[in-house]
């Protein structure tokens, strides 16, 4: 026979039994055989090395060493999900899809949200050829050579499946399988791994992929996103991603109406224990991929799904002590100090007390007794006080009036919640606050360089704002604790390559109080350069779409301060990106400046989302639904028909994909 035949022979086979075993829990041979096929087509392998396959069923053991996880940008962004935690969220949201697809008829997905770690797989041409963590969302770390040795992951696949796509998921760890791997650690004298979900997130970052291979890992599936795929419903997707050969959970349900919906919500709350891995909530989706593209994303979550999280799990504890911290801003936070209590799966140990109104309104004081929760089973908080236990010399507590770090009096403005200190630019924490926020990976995200490094070198007097960052040296920061040769020159390359950072990045990394990521895109968009916004008045600046007054009023500020305005000229003097790129400006006009367009249907030259851009870079402004400020309604293909009705009700001019661009 053939050895390339009988190569790839052994190798579909394996696959099939592998699928069988991992997807559809039914083997088909004993392990004992699957182990005797698997060494021979090593074997085979071994001898004929000309007949390599990177998706070979052998390379599933693992035995790659990746010493540095390259950083790659998502082709399609991963965004978060809103969370709802009641029967009267869950019916506002539909309120709102209601207002914004109009009068049609829509129907949900329901599937459990597995806890876990976020996963994009890309296939081309039914192959595995990246798998890339969540990361911020915009980016995450390559993660193949791990995602490969997970037996639930195929690595070929099979059916009529898109040319290109990416697959998302969970990789999550079974409850037996953790068992077993705490078992195995305390039988060797090392401390039990606290839960799951941290134990599967921690193993995709191993650098020995042999251990991840070793990890009872699975990969439940539930997304996929790219250009022609054929696909009509969200429902229809898990049904194709299951024939394609992906492990996709099968509790999945279609429901028509928001009561069905809380009914799969109630019975899954009660019967979760069951199940063989943790979930925290159910994901509801609006099943018609159509109406989720028209529906579209908030500047972190899409639209079109929900995250209904199951009732928090709680505990009692005991309150030590308060403390104060003090961000970059230079609000002032209370922290409960708790006696350490498992919650949820980890020990928790402090829990926010938000602000001093939060502190009056619990009558919360040292040494109470209080009930923890875990707000959507991640951020603990305290809901209560058991005041029965209490001891009678308790008294109230009095909130600080001083910073903790700098002893500056601390102030408080009408209608705002928190203190705040003042000593913005003599106050340690607000110093390094400010730099961390600068390098963080939203912002500059300067490699080599972290939130601890960044609180060492202004300890060692090395810097004091932002700016100084470029003008460290190797020489200066070599002698620094844990800093050997190679980490000092990525801290300097890292610096240096910040230089070309985009503008409306940069402006979100200058830490302006109010203005994030989305304020600091309009910002650039609208003033182009530095220049141009450090000179704006305030009443120019609240012209600008969606910047209120608040806004405006903190960047007048911002510019107004001379330390500021030093800090930006020695950032300009090192290179830094300070106006839009050629590439920006060259597609940006200001020709529908004051225009308000909503967007429906399918398009044919361009996709939505490019159509939408294209309003954007030329000064228009994208509405979600049609009112009397709509400009005008962009029709496509399949556009429901309320809101034609709607636009024609109130004589809003509906123009075709054409006459859009010929706007332009």
């Amino acid at each position: 026979m053939n050895i390339e035949f009988q190569i790839n022979a052994l190798r579909d086979e394996l696959r099939e039994h592998n699928y069988n075993y991992y997807v559809l829990d039914s083997p088909t041979i004993s392990d004992f055989e699957f182990d005797m096929k698997l060494k021979e087509l090593q074997k085979l392998e071994g001898e004929h090395p000309e007949f390599y396959d990177a998706n070979s069923p052998t390379l599933r053991v693992g035995g790659m060493i990746t010493k540095n996880f390259e950083t790659i940008v998502h082709e399609h962004r991963m965004y978060s999900l809103a969370n709802s935690y009641s029967k009267e969220d869950l019916e506002d949201w539909e309120k709102r899809i209601q207002r914004n697809l109009g009068d049609v008829p829509v129907e949900y997905t329901c599937e459990l949200k597995y806890d876990g770690a976020s996963i994009s797989i890309t296939y081309e041409h039914g192959e595995l050829v990246r798998a890339v963590t969540r990361g911020d969302g915009f980016q995450g770390d390559d993660v193949t050579t791990n995602i490969k040795t997970i037996k639930s992951v195929p690595l070929r696949l099979k059916g009529d499946y898109p040319e290109k796509f990416d697959i998302r998921g969970e990789i999550v760890l079974p409850f037996d399988g953790f068992a077993q791997m705490n078992e195995e650690r305390v039988a060797n004298g090392e401390e039990p791994y606290m839960n799951p979900r941290n134990t599967a997130s921690g193993s995709l970052k191993l650098q020995d992929s042999s251990l991840v291979a070793q990890r009872p890992l699975e990969c439940l599936l539930y997304s996929i996103v790219g250009k022609n795929t054929n696909i009509s419903t969200q429902f229809e997707m898990l049904e194709k991603a299951r024939a394609w050969g992906f492990k996709v959970p099968t509790v999945a349900k279609l429901c028509k109406t928001t009561d069905e919906v809380l009914e799969f919500v109630e019975h899954w709350d009660t019967n979760r224990h069951d199940l063989p891995y943790e979930t925290d909530g159910v994901v509801i989706k609006v099943n018609n991929l159509q109406h989720q593209d028209e529906l579209g994303h908030t500047a972190k979550s899409p639209r079109w799904a929900l995250a209904y999280k199951f009732k928090a799990e709680q505990v009692f504890t005991v309150l030590n002590e308060i403390t104060y911290q003090v961000g970059r801003t230079g609000a002032i936070t209370p922290v409960a100090n708790l006696e350490p209590v498992l919650l949820a799966g980890t020990t928790v140990k402090r829990a926010s007390l938000h602000n001093a109104d939060q502190i009056a309104k619990l009558d919360i004081r040292e040494k109470d007794t209080v009930f923890v929760e875990k707000g959507g089973e991640i951020i603990p908080k305290i809901i209560a006080v058991d005041r029965s236990k209490r001891s009678l010399d308790s008294e109230p507590v009095q909130y600080i009036t001083e910073c903790p770090e700098c002893h500056t009096r601390l102030e408080r403005t009408d209608g705002d919640a928190k203190h705040y200190c003042p000593n913005e630019y003599g106050c340690p924490p607000q110093i390094t606050g400010r730099i961390q926020h600068y390098i963080s990976r939203k912002a500059m995200d300067i490699e080599g360089l972290g939130g601890e490094t960044v609180e060492l070198l202004f300890k060692e007097g090395l810097i004091n704002d932002y700016a100084d960052l470029y003008d460290l040296t190797k020489e200066e920061i070599l002698p620094l604790e844990r800093m050997a040769e190679k980490s000092a020159e990525n801290l300097i390359n890292g610096v240096a390559a910040s230089t070309q950072v985009p503008f409306e990045r940069v402006l979100f990394a200058l830490g302006i109080r109010y203005v994030g990521e989305t304020v600091a895109k309009k910002l650039a968009r609208a003033y182009k350069n530095i220049e141009a916004l450090k000179i704006a008045t305030l009443e120019e600046l609240t012209a600008v779409d969606e910047i209120g007054e608040r806004i405006a009023q903190s960047v007048v500020a911002f510019f107004a301060n001379e330390k500021n305005r030093n800090a930006i000229e020695r950032l300009m003097l090192k290179g830094v990106q300070f106006e839009l790129s050629a590439d920006k400006l060259k597609n940006q006009t200001d020709v529908l400046t004051g225009n308000t367009f909503v967007v429906s249907g399918v398009f044919e030259t361009v996709s939505r989302d490019e159509l939408k851009k294209m309003i954007e870079d030329n000064g228009g402004k994208v509405g979600s639904s049609i009112s009397s400020k709509t400009g005008y309604l962009v029709a496509g293909d399949k556009m429901g028909p309320s809101k034609r009705t709607k636009a024609e009700k109130l004589g809003i001019p509906i123009i075709s994909e054409q006459d859009f661009l010929g706007m332009l």
